[in-house]
């Protein structure tokens, strides 16, 4: 079997575990067994990459679990407006990035680390995958030059709710977001004409959001 027919299906059986994990959006599932996951990993875990579970990238920050992943996609579908654009806070290694962008027209992310925005912007190059706009910033601030966004996601915990990022939301739109330091959860803000709506989801861990950016 051919190396990349075994990864190909690696993709599928992931999706397949996502499925028992209770992930019911089938475009959600058809991108996760789309994107290579081990491509976005270090080498020396290359053979964990399709296992569920998160895993660290350097620079003292993680690839999500795909559960995750896949879950706060499938959230964000589930707007009650069509999806076209899309901000990310916490570009990573891009994963979850990648996977936004089999999805919906247009995905904006943010990373603070300045090397690893670097790397995910080689790696969307290798991938093919145009329809990418990377930004090192603070995720704080969002990017407001691209507001409004139909919604946005964040990858790593606010120790509070960042009302910049409130404010880039259309009208309709929502927000996926984990929120707290120790005890972590993840919240789904709509924004409607009156102001904004908050839901309690579930129970996460991420990595801190951090103000600022660094090189």
């Amino acid at each position: 079997m051919s190396v990349s027919l075994n990864l190909a299906r690696s993709g599928e059986r992931l999706a397949q575990l996502l499925v028992q994990e209770g992930i019911k959006d089938q475009r959600v599932l058809q991108a996760i067994a789309r994107v290579p996951r081990h491509a976005f990993v270090q080498p020396a875990l290359i053979h964990k990459a399709y296992e569920n579970t998160a895993l660290p990238i350097g620079k003292g920050q993680t690839i999500s679990q795909p559960a995750i992943v896949a879950r706060m996609t499938e959230i964000i579908l589930s707007a009650n407006i069509p999806v076209n654009n899309v901000l990310e806070i916490g570009t990573g290694c891009g994963y979850q990035t990648a996977v936004l962008a089999q999805l919906v027209d247009k995905v904006f992310s943010v990373e603070r680390i300045a090397s690893l925005q670097f790397q995910a912007r080689r790696l969307m190059r290798q991938l093919d995958l145009h329809n990418i706009s990377l930004k090192h910033g603070d995720g704080w601030k969002g990017w407001s030059s691209k507001a409004p966004f139909d919604a946005i996601i964040v990858t790593a915990a606010a120790a509070s709710m960042p009302q910049k990022l409130k404010d880039q939301l259309k009208v309709g739109g929502i927000m996926v977001i984990p929120i707290g330091i120790e005890e972590q959860r993840l919240k789904l803000v709509t924004r409607t004409e009156e102001g904004f709506e908050i839901k309690d989801i579930a129970n996460v861990k991420f990595v801190p959001l951090v103000e600022g950016d660094i090189e």
